[in-house]
């Protein structure tokens, strides 16, 4: 499996607390995978899918030229089997994969998760996607939760890219699966709206998070949100690792 890294050869593996979402707060231990389908312009985790030699725009961009990452050094692969030994001797169950795109490896990872159900039934598995991979297999079977990422327009992506219905319905009709939208700006509350409707999710699973790396930029969205979640009856989330760890990896 194609893992992101901390550092050359040192795959991005930690314990920490989930600062996002349905789990908030939970010690957790992440996997964050490489590679992506999708390449929103605002990523905190570019370096998994940025690399040298493509045309994607990412607003860390400098004036003069595009910020990319070396593939050789921001990868490494682990066999399933040297992931899972790593994985059973962490200090937490719950097990989160993000990325990236984890559901593009979904055939290695499916066979990762029957590995670890089977070396101890009391692991959690949660996968952080964006929505656009409907899960097959083992996949779909053994996950404990989907934490489904949806992107707005403001992420500079195409539509037909990164909205895909029938994954979406796919999503609000399995309840393991909850939404999480990255709001901007209040004018993205109606295409909030829109989503939620078209695809059938209920207002009880939707999770709304500001968009922002830096505690200032999400203290400045905020209020605005936090009304807009209790209008509408969607959740409210925060980035907790933002305002304990800053904008950094591993944490």
């Amino acid at each position: 499996m194609r893992l992101a890294v901390t550092e050359p050869g040192v795959p991005e593996i930690f314990h920490s607390l989930q600062g996002e979402g349905v789990s908030c707060g939970k010690p957790s231990v992440f996997v964050r995978l490489s590679q992506c389908n999708l390449h929103c312009i605002w990523c905190d985790t570019a370096y998994t899918w940025n690399f040298q030699g493509t045309e994607f725009p990412h607003r860390d961009d400098a004036p003069d030229a595009p910020r990319k990452f070396d593939r050789a050094l921001e990868t490494i692969d682990l066999t399933v089997e040297a992931l899972a030994d790593r994985l059973v001797s962490q200090p937490c169950r719950r097990i989160i994969f993000t990325g990236g795109e984890p559901l593009l490896q979904q055939r290695e990872l499916g066979d990762l998760v029957q590995r670890l159900k089977f070396a101890d039934p009391g692991f959690h598995i949660e996968i952080e996607t964006n929505g656009t991979i409907k899960p097959l297999g083992l996949a779909a079977d053994l996950i404990d939760q989907f934490n489904v990422s949806p992107k707005l327009a403001h992420s500079g992506n195409a539509t037909a890219l990164r909205l895909k219905p029938d994954a979406l319905r796919f999503y609000a009709a399995d309840p393991r699966a909850n939404l999480k939208i990255v709001v901007a700006d209040p004018a993205d509350l109606a295409e909030v709206e829109a989503l939620v409707s078209d695809c059938g999710m209920p207002a009880s699973r939707v999770w709304l998070m500001p968009e922002g790396r830096s505690p200032q930029e999400l203290h400045a969205r905020e209020p605005w949100l936090a009304e807009a979640c209790l209008k509408a009856g969607y959740n409210f989330t925060d980035r907790l690792h933002i305002h304990l760890y800053g904008d950094t990896r591993g944490t």
